[in-house]
């Protein structure tokens, strides 16, 4: 995931398979269950972890949340009785239809058919001053979810997601283990792992582990840059060879010689031996402002 302008209300996945339609020469349509796992569908049963992404979330009597993927209501059912509001996207049509009857017709539920990807949120939020996440996230659709609201002019107040526990352990490592994911998360919020679910917490289980992580939304940016997609092109440069020393690393992406990318670092009294992995956020915005000051980005990115 790149957190750079430009950006699945389904349940939790182990895979990028898409909707499953009828099979060839065939008029039956799929089971359910070969629905569910063309959706990739995991159901969240654990009323342990529940309560944990309850607590994380901090919800408020006055607060609007918008709920990704709320499945069969496991968790709706809980949101409904804390929230003002909760705005809920499905993506799989006959989930969406039978949420609300599930759940009695809670009247502070409004229940929406779409993908989170790509459908509208003007019209869900509304003039809401503010607004929670809370999503039991896709593995195959989590990135693009989470960047498109970290990214938006409207981003909310905070998220609280259900991730791929590698991709959990990304947005949060420290210099040292960073990665594109790293830092493109981190420039937008203040991400703290809430807990680590087992494969046991969902029905069925899936083949791997998962994460809850909370997502604090930075007011700004964590580092000022002029041209935030002109920085995150120089920070992909720098780990488009993740394994080569920094000043290699660059070259590579920007088709700079290596010579001329050691010596910005240097007048940087950065060693460009290291690797990307071990820059802070301040330090590649230190390498992007010196780079700017060359005359090298522009403000559709870099030249």
């Amino acid at each position: 995931m790149v957190f750079v302008k430009g950006r699945c209300a389904v349940s939790n996945s182990t895979n990028n398979a898409g909707v499953l339609s009828a099979r060839p020469g065939g008029s039956r349509s799929p089971s359910r269950s070969a629905k569910r796992k063309a959706l990739g569908q995991h159901f969240l049963h654990d009323g342990r972890i529940v309560g944990r992404i309850l607590v994380a979330a901090d919800i408020q009597p006055d607060d609007l949340v918008l709920e990704i993927g709320p499945g069969p209501g496991v968790l709706t059912r809980r949101l409904v009785q804390l929230a003002r509001k909760v705005v809920a996207v499905e993506m799989d049509g006959e989930l969406a239809g039978s949420l609300p009857s599930r759940l009695n017709h809670p009247p502070n539920l409004h229940m929406v058919q779409g993908d989170a990807r790509t459908i509208d949120l003007q019209p869900l939020l509304g003039d809401a001053p503010s607004y929670k996440v809370v999503a039991n996230l896709p593995y195959y659709a989590a990135n693009p979810i989470v960047r498109r609201f970290l990214e938006s002019d409207a981003a909310p107040e905070s998220l609280v997601v259900m991730v791929q526990k590698e991709v959990a352990e990304s947005m949060l490592a420290g210099p040292g283990a960073m990665t594109m994911l790293s830092v493109a998360t981190q420039f937008y919020a203040a991400p703290s792992l809430v807990c680590n679910v087992p494969p046991r917490s969902f029905r069925p289980p899936p083949a791997v582990r998962s994460s809850v992580v909370r997502l604090d939304v930075r007011q700004t940016p964590a580092v000022a840059v002029r041209d935030p997609a002109a920085f995150f092109d120089l920070v992909r440069a720098g780990f488009s060879a993740p394994r080569k020393q920094l000043r290699n690393s660059l070259s590579h992406g920007l088709g700079e010689h290596p010579a001329k990318v050691a010596q910005l670092l240097a007048d940087l009294e950065l060693d460009s031996s290291r690797r990307a992995e071990t820059l802070t956020l301040e330090e590649w915005a230190l390498i992007y402002r010196r780079w700017e000051e060359t005359g090298k980005v522009g403000t559709t990115g870099l030249r």
